[in-house]
């Protein structure tokens, strides 16, 4: 049995190009990092956005930031690093800690569609649907639902057996490239289980929100006015532009054609996803959300002013 596995990830590009990667992903990495931390204390200081939409992006915040460090951190210290190595229950904890926290973020991305539908579609008995109390009982079952479908997939892989090459593809303890190492009969059947797995899941999330924001245009599409239409869509843009962003960027990768494709451009093309993604949410966040970005302007114009004064 293995004791320990080998990160390919940048070890095949060219040395001289490392450090200005290191850089790049590192900018990007402080910037999720801090982007989604001012979010989160920006709603935890103004009391006008205590309100269940904004409950439920300081969990997407938290998601996202929980999930940037389960991966981005090794990353970083891989591509300066010749000694590429990661034990067996470190890949076993990263997988599921990743797992846990990217279907965490599905799921909570889910329940901002069906608080969007209730707000537009039933907007007399929102306080009723979306009281605080059942609020955090979506958020607790989004962070549970998370943590049970890292756990599956995560014992579902690590229960097989792996043998000959240690050398994982990829610059984390990606599932597919994982799969490839293991052998026995039952490793074509778990592969194909993890995959419907997953994709079931993932699925299921982005057809509800479709359905939700089916519902959402046809409310809408009945109001009167072009300014209450457009006053009403724009509730929405954000967490839709999000959507179309996760779900988009995922579509790349995971459902990719198969072809001749390097190693290089599968490894940039992951980052898109692990990096990239998480680093567009809080700038889509704070851009599109006009209440959201209000309320970060008032907040330094708070700080800042006495300074100035």
């Amino acid at each position: 049995m293995l004791s320990e596995f080998i990160l390919v990830g940048f070890s095949t590009f060219p040395q001289h190009l490392l450090p200005v990667f290191f850089l790049f992903y590192l900018l990007m990495y402080l910037f999720t990092l801090l982007g989604n931390l001012l979010i989160m204390a920006t709603i935890w200081s103004e009391r006008s956005l205590h309100t269940p939409m904004y409950l439920f992006l300081c969990a997407l915040s938290t998601s996202e930031i929980l999930f940037t460090v389960t991966l981005t951190p090794r990353m970083l210290v891989d591509m300066l690093s010749s000694h590429r190595s990661i034990t067996f229950v470190a890949c076993a904890t990263q997988m599921f800690f990743s797992f846990t926290f990217g279907f965490t973020h599905s799921f909570l991305l889910m329940i901002m569609g069906y608080d969007r539908y209730v707000a537009i579609c039933h907007p007399l008995r929102y306080n009723v649907l979306m009281s605080p109390r059942g609020c955090a009982r979506l958020v607790s079952w989004t962070w549970a639902g998370g943590s049970v479908m890292g756990m599956m997939v995560t014992l579902i892989v690590f229960h097989l057996t792996f043998c000959g090459s240690n050398v994982i593809h990829h610059f984390a303890c990606h599932v597919l490239s994982l799969l490839q190492l293991a052998c026995g009969k039952e490793t074509f059947s778990v592969t194909l289980g993890v995959i419907l797995v997953c994709v079931s899941a993932l699925m299921g999330c982005l057809s509800l929100i479709v359905l939700s924001y089916v519902f959402i245009v046809a409310a809408i599409l009945r109001i009167p006015s072009a300014e209450g239409r457009h006053k009403t869509f724009s509730t929405c843009v954000s967490h839709l532009t999000v959507v179309i962003v996760h779900y988009g960027f995922a579509s790349i990768i995971y459902l990719k054609p198969k072809g001749p494709h390097s190693m290089d451009s599968n490894t940039l093309m992951a980052t898109t996803y692990i990096v990239f993604t998480p680093f567009l949410s809080p700038i889509i966040f704070s851009l599109r959300n006009k209440e959201l970005k209000n309320a970060i302007k008032k907040s330094f114009q708070r700080k800042f002013s006495p300074l100035s004064s």
